[in-house]
């Protein structure tokens, strides 16, 4: 008996694989995959200005890279003791507004180096509700904030982008990152997070925005991609038991299948086979023996020892010094 929808998502024409470097850019749903690639040894930089939610401060953010552009004091602002950016999360604000400068231009750098040599560019969109500044708020009124950073509601206005207007930013962005990254391939999701403080209603508007004009770029542009993984947890999983206590965000197993999902359909076949490899070694990690001092237990650690180097061996590419210390006799 079938419990769910058969649903196997489109294999990509061209497949990622372990040389390949991965950025990921947008909303939090971005932050688990990002995560867990990484986990499993990819090359990624994730989120250099912390977490993305809506087209147009993406958009933004990926022509500031580009551009390698450099904040300036005058771009920040102060709020609660706190110096914060409109355009960066709030794990870039700081108490010293030079430190948090700093910290800010050493991301657009990094993001700036990385961007240029990446093969992949993964990006999440989450909502298509843009929050934008007021008279009454520091900064230039009517431009568009990537993070609210708690501040006054009076601060600001929220207005839902028409599908016009995410065509126009994502098209302007595109055709810079094509010229500054010819080789650069890129793979378009929207975030399964419901943002219900905008409205079930409103949500799901917002999210038919977003979805409407990725289709769109994807049909303009073949080096542009789609991964369902909006579909696969609303239309495939459609439980609440694949969501935290919040009934908002997907929990640690839909997040899993959605990434095999991706892994499947994205990767090539040695990325497979190491991502499984590399799973039994960190099964292996979180193993907590009852009585370490014994032989069973010091066996327990050469064979894994063992199998760590025989991967790294075979594939040369792979970062396993932590692994294979761990197992190192002594470190148990």
């Amino acid at each position: 008996m079938d419990f769910m929808l058969k649903f196997e998502p489109k294999k990509l024409s061209r497949s990622i694989s372990y040389r390949d470097k991965l950025l990921l850019i947008g909303s939090c749903f971005t932050e688990h995959i990002g995560a867990a690639l990484r986990d499993v040894k990819f090359s990624v930089l994730q989120n250099p200005n912390g977490i993305l939610f809506d087209p147009v401060s993406v958009c933004k953010s990926l022509i500031s890279y580009i551009n390698n552009l450099k904040y300036r004091e005058e771009d920040l602002f102060q709020l609660n003791d706190v110096w914060n950016s409109w355009q960066h999360h709030s794990r870039f604000s700081h108490v010293d507004r030079t430190e948090g400068l700093r910290i800010i231009n050493e991301s657009q750098e990094t993001a700036h180096l990385f961007l240029k040599k990446a093969d992949w560019l993964i990006i999440t969109l989450g909502t298509a509700f843009s929050y934008r500044l007021s008279s009454m708020a520091p900064g230039k009124t009517n431009e568009g904030v990537a993070n609210c950073h708690r501040a006054p509601t009076q601060w600001f206005s929220r207005h839902l982008l028409s599908i016009q207007e995410i065509l126009e930013s994502l098209d302007s962005c595109m055709h810079q990152l094509f010229q500054f990254n010819p080789q650069v391939q890129i793979i378009f999701t929207v975030s399964p997070v419901r943002h219900i403080r905008d409205g079930m209603v409103d949500n799901n508007r917002s999210k038919a925005r977003l979805i409407e004009a990725v289709h769109h770029m994807i049909e303009k542009f073949d080096k542009i991609h789609y991964f369902p993984a909006y579909e696969i947890v609303i239309d495939v999983l459609r439980d609440y038991r694949f969501y935290d206590i919040d009934f908002v965000h997907p929990n640690y197993m839909a997040t899993d299948f959605v990434l095999q999902k991706f892994i499947s359909a994205c990767m090539d076949d040695e990325a497979s086979d190491v991502i499984e490899e590399l799973r039994k070694i960190s099964l292996a990690r979180r193993h907590k023996p009852f009585q370490p001092a014994t032989a069973a237990h010091k066996r327990f650690l050469e064979s894994s020892a063992e199998k760590t180097k025989e991967l790294q061996r075979k594939y040369p590419f792979l970062d396993l010094k932590e692994e294979i210390a761990y197992f190192s006799p002594g470190a148990g």
